[in-house]
């Protein structure tokens, strides 16, 4: 080995620090700028030129990473799934990491540190869009981007999304390493176009123009964070509580306004678990506190077919009328809403036995249509309902259907204190970036918020609070370019990635180990 190729232990180093520094750009704390250091060390780390090696090494980063991120797992399912679904998403780490030796043994991405760069985040952005796909519908919520929501680079979501806010941050984060590499090889002229090329990034995102203005008029809505008795699943078994809470937040809303200056009133996911469409004694409830406000509500409840099964869904319900619209949950969450391969599942978790009936997905996108008096036209809400916030196509779907506002309802009781609703919230904010769309994020017991289409929080409530929020949003029907180009990007990304990955496999007998190990250095 030669004597400039890095340890191993190393780079073992290299590789738990950078994940766990990557860890600290999201909330909380939400050091954003502690991604670029992060991918900086994982770039680092995978200098050597095994692929086997470099896999471990994507795996450690990856542990370090998704560990503390997604403790909140281990509060709502326990230890055995948190650390299973961390170890999953740690594995596509290390697939990049094989995938990134093979794919730099080409020739001229071996010799080219601008290739390097540009390949190493088509490798990355890739991978996350794989595990956000696969398996069981994929789980994205450790995207880059998320961790990026009051990053300059932020606004560069509204131009081509979650993947190229990824990419960005991935390739300031190589470019930075290259800067220390050339500032250690006193390299003058690599180290000047490294750091140009990275404050050009910080620049462009500056000067992209995130508008605010209303287009269509403006919706003013009262939002009711109800709050629940207790913590955790526990909470899921006051169910005539938690809709009283959320009935009296309701009517609190009129401390605030009058009855009838509100257009529409937004309750969280599990707003109520007692089907208002079946149960007479909920209806009147919800029915009594629609009219008091004198608004339409959206209401987060749950239905249960007669062949079996349920659906985590939004009702439209209208004062003296009852449900004139509804949205269904697309992608419930497998292994808390539903369990694939239960039998294998259960000798691992006695929890998979908590979900007796398993959530069924809608088909239809997030769109609910609200007949508007005031301003004499129906007005569209895009609607999704918690994890799928982290879903590129199931958020784009609710605002290229009509929606003029984004409505993000969850219910974040489950996870106790933990940061699951602040990194949530910051889901919410990227896409009202990337959508160009006010957005309300309405939770059971918080963290629920008002943000405008810039991704400016303008009000934001407490954890396991009752508290109302009152805001005019400025509608909206113009898309941005992310949302017209909708999965373009990452399709052609992953095809890139597949394409530099074999030409590298194939070109890697034109270049001596000797030469690959000591340019790598």
């Amino acid at each position: 080995m030669s004597a400039r190729e890095p340890a191993r232990w190393w780079t073992l180093v290299l590789a738990v620090a950078g994940g766990v520094l990557t860890r600290l750009a999201f909330p909380a704390p939400g050091w954003w700028g502690t991604a670029f250091v992060g991918i900086a060390l994982l770039y680092l780390a995978m200098r050597r030129d095994s692929a086997r090696w470099n896999a471990l090494v994507g795996l450690v980063w990856g542990l370090a990473f998704f560990l503390p991120l997604i403790t909140w797992a281990d509060e709502a399912v326990g230890q055995v799934p948190w650390i299973a679904l961390s170890t999953l998403e740690a594995s596509f780490v290390a697939l990049f990491g094989a995938a990134w030796s093979w794919a730099r043994r080409g020739n001229s991405v071996w010799r080219s540190v601008g290739l390097q760069v540009t390949v190493f985040t088509l490798l990355f952005v890739a991978m996350e869009e794989l595990a956000a796909a696969w398996p069981f519908g994929g789980f994205p919520w450790g995207r880059l981007a998320f961790s990026q929501a009051d990053s300059p680079l932020a606004p560069l979501a509204s131009l081509g999304g979650t993947p190229l806010l990824t990419g960005a941050v991935v390739a300031v984060g190589v470019l930075l390493a290259r800067i220390v590499l050339a500032a250690r090889r006193l390299e003058i002229g690599r180290l000047v176009v490294a750091t140009g090329v990275v404050a050009a990034f910080v620049v462009v995102g500056l000067l992209i123009p995130l508008d605010t203005q209303a287009q269509t008029g403006t919706l003013r809505v009262g939002a009711v964070q109800g709050n629940v008795p207790g913590t955790g699943l526990d909470a899921f078994g006051q169910r005539q509580a938690v809709l009283d809470n959320h009935v009296a937040g309701t009517v609190a809303l009129l401390d605030q306004v009058a009855p009838g200056e509100l257009d529409l009133v937004l309750w969280p996911e599990n707003g109520t678990d007692i089907d208002p469409q079946v149960d007479q004694t909920a209806a009147a409830l919800i029915d009594g506190a629609a009219q008091a406000v004198g608004a339409p509500m959206l209401v987060g409840t749950v239905e249960y077919p007669e062949s079996g099964g349920r659906y985590n869904t939004a009702v439209l319900w209208e004062p003296g009328v009852g449900v004139v619209a509804t949205y269904t949950k697309q992608h419930p969450a497998p292994f808390a809403e539903y369990i694939p391969m239960r039998s294998l599942v259960r000798p691992f978790s006695s929890a998979v036995d908590l979900v007796t009936r398993d959530m069924l997905p809608g088909d239809k996108p997030g769109y609910i249509p609200l007949d508007s008096e005031r301003l004499g036209r129906t007005v569209g809400i895009g609607d999704v309902i918690c994890f799928e916030v982290a879903y590129d196509g199931i958020v784009r779907g609710a605002v290229q259907a009509g929606g003029e506002v984004l409505v993000v309802q969850t219910n974040n009781a489950s996870f106790g204190v933990s940061d699951e609703s602040t990194q949530q919230l910051a889901m919410s904010r990227i896409r009202a970036i990337e959508h160009g769309r006010a957005t309300v994020q309405i939770s059971t017991v918080g963290v629920s918020a008002v943000i405008e289409p810039n991704g400016v929080v303008s009000q934001q409530t407490g954890l396991f609070t009752a508290e109302q929020m009152v805001a005019t949003l400025p509608l909206r029907d113009t898309l941005t370019p992310a949302t017209r180009l909708g999965a373009w990007p990452a399709w052609i990304i992953d095809a890139l990635a597949v394409c530099v990955v074999l030409a590298g496999a194939a070109g890697a007998h034109r270049v001596r180990r000797s030469d690959r190990i000591e340019t790598a250095a």
